[in-house]
């Protein structure tokens, strides 16, 4: 089994500690001419708990990873992927539509 890079793992660390689902993170790590990207999954409940208060706590995560990176002589960038749109807000949306036809329906007698 290969070893896990230590941004990597130091960036797993910090996620899982704080996310209320901690089996939803996942880390994909990329390296090319630029340096290192760590992109980052959560689980959509936790996105906020990760950016933190007017992204504080992503600055600080990648404040972290970039010493990390020097102390690898590599550049480390970090980004958060935004989330799929989760199944949760489509009935919402059906809904809505549902009470508008309802409406049509409605005028319609």
């Amino acid at each position: 089994m290969a070893q896990v890079p230590a941004d990597q793992q130091i960036l797993e660390l910090i996620i899982k500690s704080i996310v209320n689902h901690p089996d939803a993170v996942s880390i994909e790590r990329k390296v090319d001419e630029m340096g290192v990207l760590l992109l980052l999954k959560v689980h959509p409940e936790d996105m906020g708990i990760v950016i933190g208060r007017n992204g504080s706590l992503a600055k600080a995560i990648r404040t972290i990873l970039r010493v990390v990176g020097l102390k690898n002589k590599a550049r480390v960038n970090f980004k958060i992927a935004e989330p799929e749109k989760s199944s949760e807000s489509q009935p919402a949306e059906k809904s809505a539509e549902k009470v508008a036809d309802k409406i049509v329906e409605d005028l319609k007698l």
